[in-house]
């Protein structure tokens, strides 16, 4: 589906003849996005278990457990996925869970990446105004502002939630975009969804994935400053295991990112089925993107201080340790304290 960060969709409607390179690589693909189901059912399970019903609600684990909800609700719907795959690209599922598979995996997928960056935000203000942190990071404003991701997510999927439907053809059905549901018009439709394609293309790249990507790199340099003016070398927990969050997420998405805006920029020849080595690379970062979905709740856990010893004890005693806040509020009652922190207590922010 062509969709922000979502499965590519089959544009033409159309099965392709497949090379023996092309289908090694579909099986790579099918394997690697089955890997992720199930390792990301279970562990983002897990971590929705521990800090949704055994952890104390601070700021940091509402931040995680929409993280895990997001990725739980993504790895949920890859059974669908993998079997439209293995059908080269045709939908059997009808058009409700079309409808609803598409839309779930698209509000999940860019509230994710909309998520990551309001918790570096988070660890930024944390740093550089400790005191404020201190007195107004509140749960109750946690559960506000952590709604903002999600209503995004919501606005920029809707062209998902509208359009995407399934069609049928004389070489199957498929669920895909359908910009144009006016006409019949090969010539016309063609021409829709490229200026479309292209939109949701450019849109898709600049605030889907550069733009919060790059709010998070602002945040770590201004993070980085303070720590390096305050001579202080070692990071808090929480601040560890958003590091490893975003450097996962980086390199788990952008060749998908970059694949898809090569894809916007030829979208033309995409539509005419020209380009089989594009599609080849889509599969391909697709899987490896979606892989992310199953990784947060490893480093989670990994992140965290004394992981061997305390993965002996318990692996929720370990989701537990990497989720809980080192210091500061984290009750609806703002703290009285008004004097600044001293570089120790930095340290734990």
């Amino acid at each position: 589906m062509e969709t922000n960060s979502s499965l590519p969709m089959n544009v033409s409607g159309g099965i392709q003849p497949e090379s023996s390179s092309y289908a090694a690589l579909n099986i790579f693909s099918q394997v690697v996005l089955g890997v992720t189901c199930v390792l990301g059912i279970l562990g983002n399970g897990l971590v929705i278990w521990v800090a949704g019903f055994r952890m104390t609600h601070t700021v940091t684990t509402i931040s995680y457990l929409n993280l895990a909800i997001a990725d739980f609700s993504v790895t949920a719907t890859l059974p669908f996925t993998m079997v439209s795959q293995a059908m080269r690209g045709q939908w059997p599922f009808g058009w409700f869970l079309c409808k609803l598979i598409y839309t779930v995996v698209d509000i999940n997928l860019f509230g994710s990446v909309f998520l990551i960056a309001v918790i570096a935000l988070d660890r930024c203000i944390c740093v550089l105004h400790p005191v404020w942190a201190q007195n107004h990071r509140t749960v109750g404003l946690a559960k506000r502002v952590i709604i903002v991701p999600w209503i995004l997510a919501l606005l920029f999927t809707l062209p998902v939630i509208i359009r995407v439907t399934t069609i049928s053809n004389e070489a199957g059905t498929f669920c895909k975009l359908d910009f144009s549901p006016w006409t019949t018009n090969r010539d016309e439709k063609k021409k829709v969804d490229i200026i479309m394609y292209t939109v949701r293309g450019i849109i898709r790249f600049i605030i889907g994935f550069s733009m919060p990507m790059s709010t998070v790199a602002i945040c770590y340099g201004l993070v980085a400053a303070k720590i390096h003016r305050q001579g202080l070398i070692k990071s808090s927990r929480p601040l560890r295991v958003l590091s490893s969050v975003v450097v996962a997420f980086f390199i788990c998405w952008f060749p998908y990112q970059l694949v898809a805006l090569i894809a916007t920029i030829r979208i033309r020849q995409r539509l005419l089925n020209m380009i089989q080595g594009l599609r080849i690379a889509i599969n391909i970062t697709v899987a490896l993107a979606f892989f992310n979905s199953c990784l947060n709740p490893m480093l989670y856990v990994f992140m965290g201080h004394d992981f061997r010893e305390r993965l002996i004890h318990s692996l929720p005693a370990s989701l537990e340790r990497a989720l809980t806040e080192d210091s500061g509020q984290t009750s609806d009652t703002p703290a009285n304290s008004t004097s600044p922190p001293s570089n120790a207590e930095l340290k734990e922010m």
